[in-house]
């Protein structure tokens, strides 16, 4: 019998009908088969997201890593976490400058702190004393994807793997001229990004919304406390999302190797896999 695994992928939720986004899902496409593969030969779902947020980081289509856009002083400023579901570990970077991929830096303050989240200077002095990749020069690095909504291009990976554990990872630039210091869900652990014994989920939207309701916990918490499906979790919690005024959308996958994807905004850049057939990469 062969092992359950699931994988999926988002690019940002706000993608507009007007926008081809060819390149974006041809590229997640490719993605998702590398990331299929690995979860088939046994890689663990911790190792799988965060190369799938590495990749979707370095490809300059979404607002995350190279494609992030500056804030209102003209600053690129990134958030990011993982977390592990097997062990609940977590780590988070938030307002972190100057560094390639946000995502490593935050697995490494999983890893080698006893911390979960480091903002600001701080972030950047442990990124830089533990020798992550630096951008040489912020002024030709960053590409500032167009997103046609504000906040429309955060990235994430969520997956279940063959031993039956989940992780998440979540990666943004955040809003396009937002205040400096100015901190969404994204590397906030259970608003932007969840992974436990139940579920595995990644948020993207417009963060604030997604804090006030805790949207990624919260779909675990559904499901162990009222019974619902993942499918119906999710709902639940992007309707939270929409009846507060925000729109944005999740990537869920469950131990069970269910796999969803719902959003309220016109559209959200997706690819879905699982071991029981599954192939999916949308954008509407």
């Amino acid at each position: 019998m062969s092992p359950t695994w699931a994988l999926a992928l988002h690019g940002g939720a706000g993608a507009i009908a007007e926008r081809a986004y060819k390149a974006e899902e041809e590229h997640m496409a490719a993605l998702l088969d590398q990331g299929a593969a690995m979860l088939a030969r046994g890689v663990s779902a911790l190792d799988v997201v965060t190369e799938m947020a590495c990749e979707l980081e370095a490809s300059g289509l979404h607002v995350a890593g190279k494609g992030a856009a500056p804030n209102a002083a003209g600053v690129v400023e990134l958030d990011a976490s993982v977390m592990d579901g097997a062990t609940r570990a977590a780590g988070a970077v938030a307002a972190l400058q100057g560094f390639i991929s946000p995502v490593r830096v935050a697995r490494g303050v999983m890893e080698k702190t006893s911390h979960v989240l480091l903002a600001g200077p701080g972030a950047c002095a442990f990124a830089r004393d533990q020798g992550f990749d630096r951008v040489d020069d912020p002024k030709t690095y960053y590409v500032a994807a167009e997103s046609g909504l504000p906040g429309a291009g955060t990235i994430g990976a969520v997956a279940l793997d063959a031993n039956g554990k989940l992780a998440a990872a979540t990666s943004t630039g955040g809003l396009h001229g937002k205040m400096p210091g100015r901190v969404g869900d994204t590397p906030i652990i259970g608003a932007g990004c969840w992974a436990d014994e139940r579920a595995a989920v990644s948020c993207t939207g417009i963060g604030e919304y997604f804090m006030r309701v805790n949207a990624a916990a919260d779909v675990s918490a559904r499901i162990a406390y009222a019974g619902q499906s993942l499918e119906q979790a999710s709902a639940a919690v992007i309707d939270d999302v929409r009846r507060l005024g925000g729109y944005g959308g999740l990537i869920a996958v469950d131990v069970k190797g269910n796999v969803t994807a719902p959003f309220a905004s016109q559209g959200m850049k997706r690819g879905l896999a699982s071991s029981a057939g599954l192939r999916e990469v949308k954008t509407f």
